[in-house]
């Protein structure tokens, strides 16, 4: 096995008590958003804090997907901007998310993340680490998976998971 990282993959990550599980769902970020929250699995299994999909397309964006109260879905992109990418396109569409492509980019044309900043939040990552962190314009997409993943403390599952 290499010491390379995939740079597109999609995972399912869950926690029983104190142990996390990182399970590999697709060796790239190509899988359409129905086959992603699938593997949310039931939104009434009683798991707390839900598990959650996470998408990294490309190093460029990742998305993460987890139940939320009710059975609804509760989506991230971290940037949204990126429409020109199917998976990234078919979640702002779904979930309602706003784009404002005009006023969308900063000095250093770095697009901004959308839809729920809270969705770690139940795990102890609140919205404002996990802003700091999606909206560090030295970090690709990965790497902004892996700063979440060490906050949490799932880094080493993810890492394991992920290698190629």
């Amino acid at each position: 096995m290499s010491d390379e990282v995939r740079t597109s993959y999609a995972v399912r990550v869950s926690r029983a008590q104190d142990r996390w599980t990182v399970d590999l769902l697709a060796e790239d970020a190509g899988d359409e958003l129905p086959v992603l929250e699938r593997a949310l699995g039931d939104p009434g299994a009683g798991d707390w804090p839900p598990p959650f999909v996470v998408v990294v397309d490309s190093r460029l964006y990742f998305v993460v997907l987890r139940h939320g109260p009710g059975g609804m879905v509760r989506a991230l992109i971290s940037d949204a901007t990126m429409l020109e990418w199917v998976l990234a396109a078919e979640v702002v569409e779904r979930y309602g998310i706003g784009v404002d492509t005009d006023g969308a980019f900063d000095d250093d044309e770095s697009g901004w993340p959308g839809g729920d900043l809270h969705v770690f939040a139940d795990d102890g990552l609140p919205h404002d680490e996990l802003r700091a962190i999606v909206t560090a314009d030295d970090l690709w997409a990965d790497e902004m998976v892996e700063r979440i993943a060490q906050r949490l403390g799932f880094a080493d599952e993810l890492a394991a998971t992920v290698a190629s």
